[in-house]
């Protein structure tokens, strides 16, 4: 009975450690320039396809609205805008590919490559224009 309870509690613990190699939750995305926290990103999952919104701006100095945005964004609240879509799983990998990110300083759309890494609690995003890219270590929010 003792060894039941043990392996039971094992293998709640790895489930909620695989769980967290996920980009599904509450990120703080970091500057990959300054160091410094940006905004709070909430990334959800619906039928095998992750979104991400603003959930909170950290900046002193964020615009309220998306004005360098180039399409049904423009004008909108940068707390509620939809920065990352149509992210998918790579097969056989931890990573999530073939989406768009958003930078709404710029207005700038990039190809989108998500790597969870150090067990989930920090995530790799990484976005491309052509064989140009920029890198940035989001940390999971507890």
């Amino acid at each position: 009975m003792k060894r039941t309870l043990i392996l039971l509690a094992g293998a709640f613990a790895l489930s909620g450690a695989f769980a967290q190699a996920s980009p599904v939750g509450l990120w703080r995305s970091i500057d990959d320039k300054t160091g410094e926290p940006k905004a709070e990103i909430r990334i959800v999952e619906n039928a095998g396809v992750l979104s991400g919104r603003i959930e909170k701006t950290l900046k002193k100095d964020a615009k309220p609205t998306c004005e360098e945005c180039r399409d049904e964004r423009k004008g909108q609240p940068i707390n509620g805008l939809e920065i990352i879509r149509g992210a998918t799983k790579t097969a056989g990998q931890d990573v999530w590919e073939h989406g768009k990110i958003l930078d709404p300083e710029n207005g700038k759309e990039y190809t989108l490559r998500l790597a969870p890494i150090e067990g989930g609690q920090k995530l790799q995003v990484r976005g491309y224009i052509g064989p140009f890219f920029r890198t940035q270590t989001w940390v999971r929010v507890q």
